[in-house]
């Protein structure tokens, strides 16, 4: 098993949307699709400013944590690790930041890479990847909200 692989036993369940806190953004709650056929994991930011930080790219971003809700903003910072182009489910091809920040899914906690993109179009203003989940969760295609808020989570 790899170092991130736990038996089935001790996978965390999923359902097909999450509530998931992202700690190290300031981003207490923000609802989550599950979503098992993309790769990647990514956030929606409206926003978007690189900068250096003692020589590292960094990235500083705007987001809507909530559905539905473009009144309450975030702003939010996080090293760069990569630069890759993404295609989305309708085969456009971008080029993305990506970072690495733990994500809070119930009362587990692990490290996980994402890419920030505009979902202004889009339901949910993130997608929970199969990368991210790999050898950690399991998931309920039928069910909702398995894993609960996290205890961060204030909303």
């Amino acid at each position: 098993m790899t170092e991130n692989a736990r038996s089935p036993t001790d996978r965390i369940g999923l359902g097909w949307r999450e509530w998931v806190s992202l700690p190290e953004l300031g981003i207490d709650l923000i609802k989550a699709k599950v979503d098992t056929g993309a790769r990647t994991s990514c956030l929606h930011t409206f926003r978007l400013e690189s900068f250096k930080r003692n020589g590292q790219a960094w990235v500083r971003f705007w987001v809507h944590p909530e559905q539905n809700n473009t009144e309450r903003e975030l702003a939010c910072e996080a090293a760069v690790v990569d630069q890759r182009t993404v295609s989305d489910s309708g085969g456009h091809k971008e080029k993305r930041y990506v970072i690495v920040t733990p994500i809070q899914i119930g009362d587990v906690v692990w490290p996980m890479e994402m890419t920030l993109t505009n979902r202004d179009n889009m339901r949910f203003r993130m997608l929970l990847g199969r990368t991210a989940m790999a050898g950690r969760a399991w998931v309920d295609p039928e069910a909702s909200f398995l894993a609960g808020k996290p205890a961060t989570g204030s909303n």
